[in-house]
């Protein structure tokens, strides 16, 4: 998402109508975040219903593809297509990859493993910039730097066919013998037991929280906030994000 700063200077040189309307430029920019906001959403119903493993692919498919789309752009309203498609993939990513990370990881590494994501997250973006540089004198420029993504999302996409469901949602869907299965890949043979008896107990919680609160939007955020933890975390992202944006 980051590769769009540099390219849309070429984009402009390109495409006389994107330089001339200052609304078009922020369409195409913009248009990622908005493809994001409704990745997001759509992200977390996807997820509970056909799992994160499955999430994680369909990212990397509309990754992939909106990339490609980009690159091979005949007009600009042929980018912004694409530029939703990236959005789609990075609002289903970004909410699903902590998930399944967080829940297919021993709990010894569980916290490194979630921070490592989020800073090959912001490594990626300053890669972004190295990437414009790479390709300013490059024929197609901007088609590079937009295409380029599509490397990663493939990748991605190849080594997750390899990578097994999360056990946590496995057992809500009530494969317990698939999520046993693939704990005792991740954890010794004397600690699946206890392992699987954290799931029994959280999931209990958890549908006794959905009875009593009901299953609506209202209902999660209202249960949400009253978690303390949440609540902090929410504060600490929050502080975070406006500190950044005070700093440029």
């Amino acid at each position: 998402t980051g590769v769009i700063s540099g390219a849309l200077l070429y984009i402009r040189d390109d495409f006389k109508s994107v330089g001339k309307r200052t609304w078009l430029q922020e369409t195409i920019v913009s248009m990622a975040v908005a493809g994001a906001i409704f990745g997001a959403a759509f992200g977390g119903w996807f997820n509970d219903k056909y799992g994160r493993r499955k999430s994680i692919l369909l990212a990397d498919i509309l990754f992939f593809i909106g990339a490609i789309v980009m690159a091979v752009a005949p007009a600009p309203w042929v980018i912004i297509i694409g530029r939703v498609l990236v959005g789609l993939g990075v609002g289903m990513a970004s909410m699903t990859s902590p998930l399944y990370i967080s829940e297919a990881s021993p709990a010894r590494i569980r916290g490194a493993l979630v921070s490592t994501n989020g800073l090959l997250i912001t490594g990626g973006q300053f890669l972004s910039y190295l990437i414009n540089l790479a390709f300013t004198r490059t024929k197609g420029t901007w088609r590079w730097m937009l295409g380029v993504a599509s490397i990663p999302a493939l990748v991605q996409f190849i080594l997750m066919l390899s990578l097994p469901e999360s056990p946590r949602w496995l057992y809500r869907a009530d494969k317990k013998d698939e999520a046993r299965a693939i704990l005792e890949k991740i954890y010794p043979a004397h600690e699946v037991e206890d392992e699987m008896k954290a799931l029994q107990t959280s999931i209990e919680v958890e549908k006794a929280d959905k009875e009593f609160l009901g299953d609506g939007v209202f209902s999660k955020v209202k249960s949400a906030w009253s978690n303390t933890i949440v609540r902090r975390g929410l504060y600490a992202g929050i502080t975070v994000q406006v500190a950044q944006q005070f700093v440029g």
